[in-house]
């Protein structure tokens, strides 16, 4: 906790000191303590910290008392969202270990809208993110107006983020030569999603395919797998190909480092009705089928992430206007959801949901034991 304060003093503060009653490590701390908590509105962080004024004087010292929300609202919404950020990538190296190190991570980025972040006077913020699937953790974020931005946004979260010896993973808005060019620049692996709006690259590879004599000769080299699994009420079989035959790509010259491609096969059966659907993607992975489903079904950890965002912490319910509070919020419930995951509050598993409401039942046994992880 001494170096999470230390590291938060260090941030500036633009505010003018003759005005200024209430620190901004402890505007900060009441923030990260009370969304842990299972606080999500500014006034329900400010009653967190009222109630629990005593609790916070063991970390932070309220020298003029509890802030009202709309002081932490104003506050959050002056805060430069790269010093958050950095305080998150500390945080991520407090986290780091030399654990699965020989076993490239899958880093998937994708892109969110926080749709209450809208109104009639500007548009919702979208926010692009990039995830660490095996760590649980985001790397960065990148705010954009509105989701066709992404692709100026990939490559500047590219930039940004230690990615080198790892798979980065983007579905099809964000498949662009540009993009693979950037991650290779970056000594990384891509697997990158396939659709309609790639034109003939797209047919060519589902032509590719969906052909049966090519499949055969994909099974016979050993580069498939099939997976059975039971959820949702449904059987879901994926099976999975991948070749190197590439060179009759027409395009093949353009995308940096390309070797491979792939398609998922996916087959769901619930009730006696069976649904089938096929995805495409290019990759500079050579034929290693268990890396390439890893890769595949490793992206859908965003897709989890921004799922808690919403459920967890009732993100696209939140109505804060503040461009720079909602991202710092944003980025903050990231954070949270990342020290979630490493805390138990029974023996059996529980939802992360759960988690946020017992730490708000009893802060006090809970959060110390976070700050001793």
């Amino acid at each position: 906790m001494d170096e999470l304060i230390e590291w938060i003093e260090n941030i500036e503060d633009i505010r003018q000191k003759r005005k200024v009653r209430h620190k901004l490590s402890d505007i900060l701390v009441i923030v990260l303590f009370a969304t842990l908590a299972n606080a999500n509105e500014w006034e329900e962080i400010a009653c967190f910290a009222q109630h629990q004024e005593d609790y916070l004087k063991k970390y932070i010292r309220l020298e003029s008392g509890i802030p009202s929300h709309d002081t932490i609202r104003r506050v959050m919404g002056m805060i430069n969202p790269q010093y958050i950020q950095q305080l998150q990538v500390k945080w991520n190296e407090l986290l780091s270990s030399n654990e699965g190190e020989k076993l490239k991570k899958i880093i998937n980025i994708d892109g969110k809208t926080m749709r209450s972040n809208k109104t009639k006077d500007q548009k919702a913020s979208h926010v692009v993110s990039a995830w660490s699937k095996e760590d649980g953790y985001c790397l960065g974020q990148k705010v954009v107006e509105e989701k066709s931005n992404e692709i100026t946004a990939i490559p500047e979260l590219l930039e940004s983020i230690q990615i080198k010896c790892n798979i980065v993973t983007i579905d099809a808005m964000g498949t662009q030569t540009e993009i693979a060019k950037k991650i290779k620049q970056k000594k990384a692996e891509y697997v990158l999603a396939l659709k309609g709006n790639q034109g003939i690259l797209y047919e060519e590879v589902k032509e590719y395919l969906e052909d049966e004599e090519f499949l055969r000769e994909i099974i016979k080299k050993g580069n498939y797998k099939k997976t059975v699994e039971k959820a949702h009420g449904q059987i879901e079989t994926r099976q999975y190909y991948q070749t190197d035959d590439i060179n009759w790509l027409t395009s093949k010259n353009k995308w940096i480092g390309i070797k491979s491609i792939g398609m998922v096969e996916k087959t769901c059966e619930k009730n006696g009705e069976i649904i089938k659907e096929n995805r495409y993607y290019i990759s500079s992975l050579k034929t290693e089928i268990e890396t390439f489903e890893r890769a595949v079904r490793g992206h859908w950890a965003i897709e989890s992430m921004h799922w808690h965002l919403d459920v967890t912490f009732r993100e696209d319910y939140n109505t804060t206007i503040d461009k720079t509070a909602a991202l710092n919020q944003n980025i903050i419930r990231k954070w949270c959801l990342s020290i979630l995951k490493l805390i138990e509050v029974r023996k059996q598993k529980t939802s992360l949901k759960l988690k946020r409401f017992a730490i708000g039942c009893n802060p006090g046994k809970y959060l110390d034991e976070i700050l001793k992880l």
